[in-house]
């Protein structure tokens, strides 16, 4: 899916545009016991409500896609026959009706959760009717398609802290107690995928909170899949591959170079408005170490290493593996932190024998605050 296509369905989730009819889920305790189960009318709560529960969900398609939002695809083979993908399918088919899939599908949740705080399990249906345009964006008021669709959202149910609040009207303060409230959703998905503004039963949309934590048994409980590991970790093992393989050739014009390239990507795909999201692959990486002039043998082993810790065909989400807005020079002791257009006033020198980083400093140099002349 594409952000675009993402924000559309994001603006269901209002209590004025929503079609949902109903949320159903549970209540799990830190033993993973179905505490108690719901099936409550949408249109019976009230508006407060029923519009802070509709935040919360909405979380559930938040966040950047290749780092929160992940697309998970499913095989032929899992579409013709999968129990996973039929589960799914019936919970969509019969609106949410069939209690029997529902609780099939909180069993799987519940053991793949790992971890010791209670939890909600909330599941909503909605069928939208998805508006078509002409090519100059006229919206055409009798033409859509009808997208229906399942959105799971798990959300951490935790204690608040006791507090102290003063009571204008009373004139007077008052302790507010401790009491459990549900927090935004720490992982969930949609089913099926909203692709080219239409259904596409052979994808769906997987949230995860973290960039630290893919959740891999909750995927491989729900969807019987595989996903790329987590934002966080594809960063250091990128690291980690160019240090490793590029070795003496790893210097600061190497590393600022493809700093460079990699944030001019990220800014010519947005300047594009490109609805589709921008990825990398290990020949675009080695295009830009053979540019900086690095060794054939070092490429070489970068395209090895790359493809034995990602995989041949593995493409990388840019956001991912390079902050496009800081410029980091890091020593134990000192961290400097550039501007990414200004990071050629950095330079690295040996004089006498000893390496220096090199700043250039014209003007407007402070010290603790302070304006400084360097004579």
């Amino acid at each position: 899916m594409t952000e675009k296509e993402i924000a559309e369905i994001r603006r269901r989730f209002n209590i004025d545009k929503t079609n949902i009819r109903n949320i159903r889920g549970c209540y799990v305790n830190e033993n993973k016991e179905i505490i108690s189960d719901f099936n409550q009318f949408f249109g019976t709560m009230p508006r407060d409500e029923a519009e802070k529960i509709l935040a919360i969900i909405k979380k559930t398609l938040s966040g950047t896609i290749g780092r929160n939002l992940i697309d998970i695809e499913f095989s032929n083979q899992q579409v013709i026959e999968g129990e996973e993908h039929k589960l799914l399918m019936t919970l969509r088919n019969s609106e949410l009706d069939d209690d029997e899939a529902a609780d099939e599908l909180y069993k799987h949740i519940i053991q793949s959760m790992n971890t010791d705080e209670k939890f909600l399990i909330l599941l909503t249906y909605e069928k939208y009717d998805v508006p078509s345009f002409t090519k100059d964006d006229e919206k055409l008021e009798d033409a859509a398609d009808v997208f229906s669709y399942i959105l799971c959202s798990v959300c951490p149910v935790k204690m608040t802290k006791p507090a102290l609040s003063y009571y204008v009207n009373e004139n007077q303060f008052r302790n507010i107690a401790s009491d459990w409230i549900i927090a935004p959703p720490e992982l969930g998905f949609m089913f099926p995928a909203f692709d080219d503004r239409q259904a596409n039963i052979y994808n769906a949309l997987y949230y995860t909170r973290s960039i630290t934590d893919s959740h891999t048994d909750f995927v491989d409980a729900i969807f019987k899949s595989e996903i790329p590991m987590p934002a966080s970790e594809q960063k250091e093992v990128f690291n980690s591959i160019l240090e490793e393989t590029v070795s003496e050739d790893c210097s600061f014009k190497v590393m600022q170079t493809v700093h460079e390239q990699i944030s001019s990507m990220i800014a010519e795909h947005k300047a594009n408005k490109d609805e589709q999201p921008l990825s990398i692959s290990r020949e675009t990486v080695k295009d830009v170490l053979e540019y900086c002039g690095v060794s054939q043998e070092h490429v070489k082993s970068f395209e090895e290493k790359y493809n034995s810790s990602f995989g041949e065909d593995t493409q990388l989400s840019p956001k991912n593996i390079v902050d496009s807005k800081q410029f980091e020079v890091k020593m134990p002791d000192i961290t400097i932190k550039v501007n990414p257009e200004q990071s050629h006033l950095v330079q690295t020198r040996i004089i006498d024998g000893v390496k220096y980083i090199m700043i250039r400093a014209d003007e407007n140099v402070e010290v603790n605050g302070v304006n400084i002349n360097i004579t």
